[in-house]
């Protein structure tokens, strides 16, 4: 009869895809190993976002690999319909707080968060797991969600959806051709919602500027009043390849919350390689 212990040495081969975050290198370079699972990562690049996304999709659609990272909102809409082809797991790689990501035209109307009250807010997605958390923000700087006029479209790059683009009720898409920083600029839209820096601002002199120019404040007091640190991406893993050995949910968390370790100590010892980010 072999012992749990016996079934870790056989080491388990599993591929997970993930953007390149610097707290996933301890592990996508092996100084951290998972116990009992010979873990492949396969990382997107140099922080890019069309990489980033390409990192998603094949986590839960390419058969040759076992999962990765995932939107968290995408994997709780698929649980609600009782989809639970995929296992998440309480690892999240992308956390982030949002008030960085709002973004004004320079020497426009809007100079406070309550100037949003009733505008109209681009966002490259209404259902992502950064959105949600848009409109929780919003919510928590005193604004309601519900009463803005959004519009759901690519940030720089020019509008190209599919005619058929399933939104919501009130929400509305920009022209083929038009992007929500040009919608921005021209004054067709009173603020964008970006992960990704719009390639139009810049925080002295560009045409477009960030609602809240010292985010850190605001990101605190949201923390320090809300208690989320808010989770966007999660690890998922193939069903199948967790029913026959749940024990790696657990190896690959711990080993996770290793690799975090490692990484936060190399930024405590030798914090230079991020100044003022």
């Amino acid at each position: 009869m072999h012992s749990q212990r016996d079934t870790f040495r056989a080491e388990i081969p599993i591929t997970l895809t993930c953007a390149d975050y610097a707290r996933v290198m301890p592990l996508a370079t092996g100084e951290v190993k998972p116990e009992g699972i010979a873990l492949t990562m396969i990382l997107g690049r140099r922080g890019s976002w069309p990489a980033r996304a390409e990192m998603l999709r094949r986590a839960v659609q390419d058969e040759a690999v076992q999962g990765g990272e995932w939107s968290m909102a995408q994997y709780l809409y698929r649980i609600d319909k009782g989809d639970r082809r995929y296992v998440g797991l309480p690892v999240f790689p992308l956390r982030n707080f949002t008030a960085r990501d709002l973004y004004i035209r320079r020497g426009g109307p809007i100079r406070r968060p309550e100037d949003l009250a009733g505008r109209r807010i681009g966002m490259y997605s209404y259902t992502a797991s950064g959105s949600i958390w848009y409109r929780h923000f919003l919510r928590f700087v005193g604004l309601d969600p519900a009463a803005i006029q959004w519009w759901i479209g690519d940030i720089d790059t020019p509008w190209s959806a599919p005619m058929n683009l399933a939104l919501p009720p009130g929400v509305k898409a920009p022209a083929p051709g038009r992007s929500l920083a040009d919608m921005l600029i021209a004054g067709e839209l009173e603020a964008i919602y970006s992960p990704p820096r719009p390639q139009a601002y810049h925080p002295v002199d560009g045409p477009l500027a960030r609602l809240f120019p010292d985010f850190r404040g605001i990101e605190q007091e949201y923390f320090r009043k809300t208690g989320a640190f808010p989770p966007q991406h999660l690890i998922v893993i193939r069903h199948g390849t967790w029913q026959s050995n749940p024990w790696i949910a657990q190896s690959r968390s711990t080993s996770v919350s290793a690799g975090n370790h490692r990484s936060t100590a190399t930024q405590k010892g030798f914090p230079y390689a991020t100044p003022g980010l």
